[in-house]
């Protein structure tokens, strides 16, 4: 590729991110408000969560081998497609007076089945372009964690504006919108490949058999399982923060779903500062002692500040700080995953790395609406930031987490 198509190839990717992830942050606050105020249920919050989740987590385990025969490209492309469909429903549904609870979770579920596939795929195609910009990993990682945090921004500050004006279900048709936009750049600017991947041995194998290299690879690999068993615990606790905490602390504090919007839009606008910073100096910092000085300032302090019912200004300073640290997480870890995976490996390895990492989420809007339910706010707040903490420096005491300090060249990818 020429070296203007190689930058296009990055841009587009990035603005792909950039348009699918901030429609999917409308939909991450408007969905659990349509929800909770329509039924009054934290509960039934909970379990909408779990309904989209759930699919998302499985489809993007088993979709590994199909991204490596077919290409993440055309995968990618076909799931926005069809997630345009999907997410769409669910307002036109509302309209018609046909949107019954039963009927929401299957239409939430039907679009969780198919981002799976689709946000694997994405992920997958992350060593071609950054091997076609030539950039370092951690730039590129650092990059998209901009673009992610400031997808966050903007689609959490649209969200509460969206939610106020038209309502939590309408606001869904941007993020049915953002799914169009998505596959239109990535048909324009993602790489192709000139030739298959060889997936396996010749004579071939069975889809199956592909899977369980993928999986005998990762298993094998002990610093992709420690990442794992680390971030598959703070997702969970993250999920039930984000969807069913924050949203009942917004209802009980007064501030509404405009308050959701706002501390989302801060926490992100500090993650894009961090993401930048880290996007440029990443490639030079220490791994270890930067992933654990930002997970104590981004982690337990959001959970005592909210039960601890302080104002909404120090909620947001609170905010600001910990989105500046959690900047520099993802760029890292993120940089340490690509490094480790060969090209060949490249789809099943990270389909079923990111699948295990989110496989708590479906269950987090559940444990969030049971110990709201069981012990109260400020309690449950206690509770899921203590757990937090605990997950996120038990690496301290292990010793293999010293060697994400290890750089890596970028695996070889196929030309394109």
């Amino acid at each position: 590729m020429s070296a203007t198509r190689s930058r296009t190839a990055l841009y587009g990717w990035l603005g792909s991110e950039a348009v699918s992830l901030t429609g999917t942050r409308v939909s991450m606050v408007a969905l659990p408000w349509f929800v909770l105020t329509t039924t009054g249920s934290a509960t039934r919050t909970g379990l909408t969560a779990f309904a989209e989740m759930a699919p998302y987590v499985v489809a993007k385990a088993f979709a590994g081998p199909l991204v490596d025969r077919v290409g993440p490209r055309p995968i990618t492309i076909a799931a926005d497609l069809a997630s345009v469909l999907a997410v769409g429903s669910i307002p036109l549904l509302h309209a018609l007076h046909l949107l019954s609870f039963p009927v929401l979770l299957l239409a939430v579920a039907v679009a969780g089945l198919l981002r799976g596939p689709g946000d694997g795929a994405k992920q997958a195609l992350v060593p071609a372009v950054v091997a076609a910009a030539e950039v370092p990993m951690e730039r590129a990682t650092g990059l998209a964690g901009a673009v992610e945090r400031l997808a966050g921004t903007v689609g959490a500050a649209c969200a509460g504006i969206l939610v106020a004006a038209i309502g939590a279900a309408s606001a869904l048709d941007v993020d049915a919108a953002s799914f169009a936009v998505s596959a239109g750049l990535l048909a324009a600017t993602a790489p192709r490949r000139t030739r298959p991947v060889a997936v396996t041995a010749p004579g071939g194998t069975g889809y199956l058999t592909e899977l369980r290299e993928g999986w005998d690879f990762l298993r094998r690999d002990v610093i992709l399982v420690a990442i794992v068993t680390m971030v598959a615990a703070t997702n969970l606790l993250d999920a039930a923060f984000s969807s069913v905490l924050v949203p009942v602390w917004a209802e009980h504090s007064g501030g509404g779903a405009t308050a959701v919007g706002v501390l989302f839009a801060v926490f992100a606008g500090g993650s894009v500062a961090g993401s930048l910073v880290a996007a440029s100096t990443g490639d030079r910092l220490p791994r270890f002692w930067t992933y654990v000085v930002g997970f104590m300032v981004a982690g337990l302090p959001r959970f005592v500040v909210l039960a601890l019912g302080v104002p909404l200004s120090w909620v947001l300073a609170v905010a600001v700080v910990g989105g500046f640290a959690s900047g520099f997480l993802n760029p890292i870890l993120g940089a340490v995953i690509y490094e480790r995976i060969p090209e060949p490996l490249m789809g099943r390895v990270t389909s079923l790395n990111t699948s295990l990492c989110w496989a708590g989420i479906p269950f987090g809007g559940v444990l969030g609406g049971v110990l709201v339910a069981g012990l109260g706010l400020s309690p449950a707040l206690v509770v899921v930031g203590v757990a937090y903490l605990a997950a996120t420096m038990l690496p301290v005491l292990q010793p293999q987490w010293r060697r994400i300090d290890e750089r890596r060249p970028v695996p070889e990818r196929v030309p394109a």
